[in-house]
């Protein structure tokens, strides 16, 4: 991060916006030609001093937006979410003290979903590469092991069809896969939105007709340990289970219990509650979970759009109403 800076609020300068975690070079850049841009972690010493001053934040995903935090920044007209999801905010005191906030909800589809296709073909499509010099018995050995079972034989279960969901569907779809899909919002709103045949179905038929399912839920407190042992129950025993989404969504202890009795099924978890994993997490070293370090959404693409909500910050500064308001 930059050097600290002194904050000033003289009548012709600039607005503060204090930077809390990264941000792209060419937003940053761009903040800076509209507004005085510090640099300043939300674990640094020198936040409380910073915040303050500042007219308006922009963070990402590990500060925590709440009451406390309103109350040493008195002077923030707008706080921006680099990002998508919003479970580091809490948005109805934001609302109550008439802070709007700004996000990037549409910021990272395309790169979670090509994650996730990614992380189906590493599961059902081995590919180990050739060691140096190996001989034709090894090379022939490998042509008769490795072999993996197509997409198109599958069904895929889509735990939650929003923006990622959808757009996923669309693609397991195009791919040729069955798609099975299920979500709060009514059959007849989802189909509206989208151009491809998908069955709406419960929660458990999902479970029970997929060989692959994967978790795109938002985090909404009803929503912590969805899977929990009783949702787990459901699933087949060659399962593939993968959560890109948050989480809080898994109750990792009863996940930990299903693996070790499904020796067939396979897990993979790019996001963890908390993050990262502690020492005692119970999915350490179980040979069929695989564990992520919260990748799906880090592409320089994803990352440069997330960051772009600096213009809807600069929107409100200058009394203009936000593209992408969360309230």
């Amino acid at each position: 991060m930059d050097p600290p800076r002194l904050l000033r609020h003289d009548a012709d300068m600039k607005p503060t916006v204090v930077i809390t975690e990264t941000l792209a070079p060419a937003c940053a850049d761009w903040l800076a030609q509209h507004a005085e841009v510090v640099w300043r972690s939300h674990e640094d010493a020198g936040f409380n001093e910073a915040i303050a001053e500042a007219d308006a934040l922009v963070v990402r995903t590990y500060t925590q937006v709440d009451a406390d935090l309103l109350d040493r920044a008195p002077r923030v007209k707008v706080i921006g979410r680099a990002g998508v999801g919003l479970d580091n905010f809490d948005l109805p005191e934001c609302e109550r003290r008439g802070v709007p906030v700004v996000y990037t909800p549409d910021a990272n589809t395309q790169a979670v979903v090509e994650y996730v296709i990614g992380l189906m073909l590493d599961r059902f499509r081995p590919r180990t590469a050739l060691s140096v010099g190996a001989e034709a018995a090894a090379f022939h050995a490998m042509r008769k092991t490795e072999v993996g079972v197509q997409l198109d034989q599958m069904t895929l279960g889509i735990v939650g069809l929003g923006r990622i969901g959808k757009r996923l569907g669309k693609a397991a779809h195009a791919i040729g896969m069955n798609v099975l899909a299920t979500d709060l919002l009514p059959e007849a709103e989802l189909r509206k939105a989208v151009d491809y045949p998908f069955t709406f179905t419960d929660h458990a038929t999902l479970c029970e007709q997929s060989r692959i399912v994967t978790i795109h839920v938002d985090g909404r407190p009803e929503n912590h340990h969805l899977i929990d042992a009783a949702y787990l129950s459901h699933l087949r025993e060659d399962a593939l289970l993968i959560n890109a989404a948050r989480g809080m969504l898994v109750d990792h202890a009863a996940l930990a219990e299903w693996v070790r009795g499904h020796p067939d099924a396979r897990v993979v978890l790019d996001v963890h509650d908390p993050e990262p994993p502690s020492a005692d997490y119970p999915l350490w070293g179980l040979p069929n979970v695989t564990l992520l370090p919260h990748l799906a959404s880090r592409t320089d693409t994803a990352l440069e759009n997330m960051s772009w909500v600096v213009r809807d910050v600069v929107r409100v500064l200058q009394g203009q109403p936000p593209q992408e308001p969360a309230f």
